[in-house]
């Protein structure tokens, strides 16, 4: 079994600030919009380096969204920063119309997304965002585990041509993927651990939480395999069919409503190809509530224990 080391905790939002800022050194195209909240985001580096290519738009989030769509046709890759809550459910609207259906090259940057967000609470604590996003045509969205991961998800969005939701977070979580920007791919799952006896399909901060479970299956014998899928849309159903072909079964795992997430995205490419016994980790069809990550996590049944729970369950559920 495969060990994964955690180099050093540290929060998916610096990771995004470290990509844009390496953005702003390579590519002249790429400029940053903020709803008034820059250190939040991260993008002070940029700023520092490129003062004219940042805009302050303040707390209007509709604007700057209009202002990122109107940024393209000149050329631009404009990144749109502020939290997931306020970057999709406060400007549904202009997202669809400005962005999606106006196949505009907006890269809507959304931190501080779901429970994780902790203390502030539910008005805060978007647990939506994924299915808001992945229902409009055209939009890719990446949901990155760590540090190293969401940098290398910012350069890659920035290379690819369409609306992109990246979608990333405060706590200091594990960081243990590759630093090397060249192993991810927008689209392609990553495999962390080979396994037989259940799939593990994980998504943002869960993928730390699935090793950890993993490893304690180990110890009972049961084999996990361990899937890293950072891109939600377009999904890499290839992985997750092979993975199920071996294993039979499925834990999906996500900081998010089960309703319109990842879960039922892998719902749905199962029951057109392969019918298999699912679990979900998710939030049951409910809001958050204020409190420490770490608290919020066990609670709401998104951490390691909740995962090696579910894994016995639908493994039980196997013909």
């Amino acid at each position: 079994m495969k060990k994964y080391i955690d180099s050093g905790k540290k929060d998916t939002r610096s990771g995004f600030g470290a990509g844009l800022t390496e953005l702003g050194r390579t590519n002249p195209n790429v400029v940053a919009l903020c709803a008034d909240l820059i250190g939040s985001l991260k993008m002070q580096d940029f700023i520092n380096e490129n003062p004219e290519r940042f805009f302050q738009t303040g707390i209007a989030e509709a604007n700057m969204i209009g202002m990122a769509a109107g940024l393209t046709v000149g050329g631009k890759i404009p990144f749109a920063g502020t939290f997931a809550n306020f970057a999709t459910g406060r400007v549904y609207d202009q997202i669809r119309q400005s962005v999606a259906y106006s196949e505009k090259n907006v890269k809507i940057a959304a931190s501080h997304a779901g429970l994780t967000l902790g203390e502030d609470g539910a008005t805060h604590q978007i647990l939506e965002d994924i299915g808001l996003m992945k229902m409009l045509p055209g939009m890719t969205v990446i949901n990155p585990c760590d540090f190293n991961q969401t940098k290398a998800a910012t350069i890659a969005s920035a290379e690819m041509d369409g609306p992109v939701y990246l979608r990333f977070g405060r706590p200091k979580v594990a960081n243990f993927t590759s630093e090397n920007v060249e192993d991810f791919v927008i689209g392609k799952g990553i495999q962390l651990q080979e396994g037989t006896d259940v799939s593990i399909v994980a998504t943002g901060h869960c993928v730390w939480e699935a090793l950890i479970a993993a490893e304690k299956l180990a110890e009972q014998g049961i084999s996990a395999d361990v899937i890293n899928i950072h891109t939600i849309k377009p999904l890499d159903e290839e992985i997750i069919l092979k993975s199920v072909e071996k294993t039979g079964c499925v834990v999906t795992c996500e900081e998010h409503n089960y309703l319109g997430g990842l879960g039922e995205s892998v719902a749905r490419v199962l029951s057109l190809n392969n019918p298999t016994p699912q679990e979900y980790i998710a939030t049951k069809d409910t809001f958050g509530e204020s409190g420490t990550a770490v608290e919020l996590m066990a609670k709401y049944e998104l951490d390691a224990p909740a995962i090696e729970k579910a894994a016995k369950a639908v493994i039980a559920r196997k013909k």
